[in-house]
């Protein structure tokens, strides 16, 4: 009982304390919330909002710590399971002993504490990812991917959960930038163009596919390159990196022995009253019918797993082509966070449609898992 025993490094009072804060309840907030309460980052604001956090994140980090606790099929026994699961417990502890906040040079002290928070988990999703790796290595081969979904189920909310926690202190650390660019409130810019970001995002992807193959297929962008909204650029990068790094990847690997061009991945942008939806297609031969319910599990990649129990886990910008197989649930949940989705349609023999829907009215709250 390796957990266990790791459990009881930390003290019994402070166990308890992390389960009495798990039970609260957590409070969601919208994007349009996040940008109007930012726009003024009076001294006031900064204050009433380090004091949400210092109740907030408590709650939310507690309810972490407490389900990486109870996972099934001994995955909370995993190592790199336990490491994750101390860096919540210390979180939570460097919370809950900072005192209350009373005035700015607390709110000051406070900002950097979770700024420092932030970056003790900049590595928990390769973290987890090497887990679940673990996991898989120990567990029968009878247990099929479909028995695992309270594995897939419990990642989700995880993910989904650290997603909020990342964008609240993100965006009150950026509330402090004493000279933001222009329409940019916290992380949030009002005037975003997606068809630019996802200019800059399929030239982030092209750049690492000819990095690793040689070279890359064209990427063409349809829609108004003048038409904004308000959203996340680093959440929309992110989301349109991975599939046009999936499509160019799948291309790549489809046309690499083919004397014929390797067709272009198409990238287009529309805005609706509701939605702002990004479609990127491609032609690399499409999924299988059969592996489609797999692609958003987080135990199925089709690529070789870049992680090994040896890796160094401090380097979190080596991205590959392939990754852990865990961009496209990953991104999922960036979409859904703020209200949207994404969807893959596929045709086998032909090629992939991914649509990346958007809401554009930014009245959802946060879900909170």
């Amino acid at each position: 009982m390796a957990a266990r025993k790791a459990w009881e490094t930390f003290s019994k009072s402070l166990i308890e304390e992390v389960h009495r804060w798990g039970c609260l309840k957590q409070t969601g907030v919208s994007l349009r919330y996040m940008m109007e309460f930012g726009s003024k980052p009076t001294d006031r604001n900064l204050l009433i909002s380090a004091q949400f956090l210092h109740k907030e994140l408590a709650i939310r980090i507690a309810r972490r710590a407490i389900e990486l606790e109870n996972l099934p099929y001994g995955l909370s026994q995993k190592p790199a399971v336990l490491k994750v699961r101390d860096w919540y417990v210390d979180s939570f502890r460097d919370l809950r002993a900072f005192p209350d906040i009373k005035n700015m040079i607390d709110e000051r002290e406070f900002t950097e504490m979770i700024k420092a928070i932030k970056v003790r988990h900049n590595n928990v999703v390769p973290t987890m990812a090497l887990g679940v790796q673990q996991l898989k290595k120990s567990l029968d081969p009878k247990i099929v991917n479909e028995d695992l979904v309270e594995i897939h189920q419990f990642l989700d909310r995880f993910y989904m959960s650290r997603i909020g926690i990342r964008m609240l202190i993100g965006q009150h650390v950026e509330l402090h930038n004493p000279n933001p660019p222009p329409h940019v409130v916290g992380y949030i810019h009002t005037k975003m163009s997606p068809w630019l970001v996802a200019r800059n995002a399929s030239e982030d992807a092209r750049a690492i596919c000819c990095r690793e193959y040689g070279s890359a297929p064209d990427v063409h962008i349809y829609g108004d390159p003048d038409f904004t909204f308000p959203y996340v650029p680093a959440h929309l990068h992110l989301m349109v990196f991975e599939l046009v790094k999936n499509s160019l990847r799948a291309v790549q690997e489809r046309f690499m022995d083919s004397d014929k061009v390797a067709p272009s991945i198409r990238i287009i942008v529309a805005d609706g009253i509701e939605d702002v939806t990004i479609k990127v297609s491609d032609e690399g031969g499409g999924i299988p019918r059969s592996g489609l319910p797999k692609i958003f599990t987080y135990l199925y990649s089709t690529a070789r797993n870049p992680l090994d129990e040896h890796s160094d886990l401090g380097i979190a910008d080596n991205v590959t082509m392939a990754g852990y197989g865990y961009g496209l649930p990953i991104s999922r949940l960036y979409a859904r966070y703020f209200g949207g989705d994404l969807q893959i349609i596929s045709m086998e023999g032909y090629g992939t449609d991914a649509y990346l829907h958007l809401s554009r009215l930014g009245d959802s709250q946060e879900p909170l898992p």
